[in-house]
């Protein structure tokens, strides 16, 4: 039985099937003419593959380090593009569900691993080298969107980790706030400028333009790829062709009440009788310090899962406990898709539809900042809009057809989440995997051993 194992046929009949199915999974018929290298290195051995060391006789201890670690790295690197790759949780967006300090084992096959946009990168970095703080990626090579076939489709209430939409446009010196945001906030920041000292108001497009030249002259920009743009993980709360609506912080799905889970938080005003609650109660309760916010003496300002609000309700010293709710009609300048015409905000928000892949729309002088980044950039169409007139690809229309999927991702921590409420859908393309479970727990708050979160360790993502 060793014998069969050490035969150098044997070797190349295992490595030949593994590859040949890999290349029907991956669906590139050409790549069957790498069958010859297969055969050279296990029968043949004409060219030396491995170059940095000696085929024959001893290689020095550095040259077999060198060896190991090529090795490990070109393992680990197909082992992150097929089949899955650590995700560390770095803001709460997603607490108590998720927490800062998780790492998450994402699942690549769970809808499929995507093929690099930009294959040429330096290994185990999303878009920036470590230290010099260049990018890590070269343009040289670039592929279309290709998803190979996975276990499944994503489903309503997932949770996903994706490539951030609206992250392909970065501001260097502010990477934490979206390329558009930005520029929106300077052309408020301009109108504001120009109400205070009474000078005449411009256009909407005016202030936009100045605006970005503004950004552009004072900042260093630069475009990612989708595949180079900045990881996030949010709950998929709605699919292609569901209609959301959002009523009192309350979610609803095709008109269906959303049942969220017990995790779910939302920031309350908790009003006390002027003392204080006892700071082992928070702890008790899994409330961070750092969320612990004591506006006066007896008036707390805290993110609370339903649990912990009903818990809190029940202090002696507590008067009142209600969420805090922004008015229905109030308008969020920063909320999607940043038009008056939807006055929606965080609170009250839609109803609004998902775009499906074959769908057909209308499309008019308002709904048109709705799937406007949809047609321009996602689905790299030349959009122009003049006097009232949609001009795509050159012509005028009223209508279009996506050519993509299209998702609605929310963070569970429903008040401290930037999620698709303020940059819109998530197209498929974004789509990176599926959390699995949590192999490793950090809490930034505790010192010594405690700072790992035993009990995390191997749950199961839900």
């Amino acid at each position: 039985m060793l014998d069969i194992l050490k035969n150098k046929y044997f070797k190349f009949a295992i490595a030949a099937i593994i590859y040949i199915l890999w290349v029907i999974w991956v669906g590139n018929y050409w790549l069957l003419l790498g069958l010859a290298i297969v055969f050279d290195i296990y029968i043949t051995k004409k060219v030396n593959w491995a170059f940095w060391k000696k085929r024959e006789g001893p290689n020095s201890t550095f040259i077999e380090w060198l060896d190991a670690l090529i090795f490990a790295v070109i393992a680990v690197t197909l082992i992150n593009i097929f089949l899955f790759q650590n995700y560390r949780i770095p803001t709460p967006s997603m607490e108590k569900s998720l927490r800062v300090g998780d790492h998450l084992f994402v699942s690549k096959v769970a809808y499929g691993p995507r093929l690099p946009n930009t294959p040429i990168a330096f290994p185990f970095t999303q878009h920036t080298m470590p230290i010099i703080k260049t990018r890590s990626w070269s343009n040289l090579i670039t592929a279309p969107y290709k998803r190979l076939k996975g276990f499944g489709d994503v489903e309503r209430f997932d949770v996903v980790v994706f490539n951030f939409p609206a992250g392909d446009t970065v501001v260097l010196q502010n990477q934490t706030t979206a390329y558009d945001e930005i520029i929106r906030s300077e052309a408020r920041s301009l109108e504001n400028y120009d109400t205070f000292i009474g000078s005449g108001k411009k256009s909407v497009e005016k202030y936009h333009a100045l605006a970005r030249e503004e950004i552009w002259n004072s900042n260093d920009i630069i475009y990612r790829p989708v595949d180079r743009r900045e990881n996030y993980v949010k709950r998929c709360v709605a699919l292609p062709g569901d209609t959301i609506e959002i009523k009192g912080g309350i979610l609803y799905v095709n008109g269906i009440k959303e049942d969220p889970p017990e995790t779910q938080q939302m920031n309350y005003w908790v009003q006390t009788d002027g003392t204080r609650i006892n700071p082992r109660a928070f702890e008790r309760l899994d409330i961070y310090k750092s969320d612990q916010n004591m506006v006066s003496g007896s008036m707390y300002f805290l993110p609370l899962t339903r649990s912990n609000a009903e818990q809190i309700k029940d202090f002696r010293n507590v008067l009142e406990v209600r969420k805090d709710l922004r008015r229905q009609g109030e308008y969020g300048v920063v909320i999607f898709p940043h038009n008056p015409y939807y006055p929606w905000n965080e609170d009250y928000y839609g109803p609004l539809w998902i775009p499906e892949k074959g769908a057909t729309v209308k499309l008019d002088s308002n709904n048109i900042s709705i799937y406007e980044r949809i047609i321009d950039v996602y689905e790299d169409n030349d959009l122009k809009i003049k006097d009232g007139r949609i001009i795509i690809n050159g012509s005028e229309t009223d209508s279009y057809t996506f050519k993509m999927d299209y998702y609605w991702m929310m963070g569970d921590n429903r008040h401290n989440s930037a999620d698709s409420r303020y940059w819109g859908f998530v197209p498929e393309d974004h789509i990176v995997g599926e959390p699995k479970f949590i192999w490793l727990s950090v809490d930034k708050e505790a010192s010594g051993l405690k700072k790992i979160r035993f009990k995390r360790l191997f749950h199961r993502v839900r």
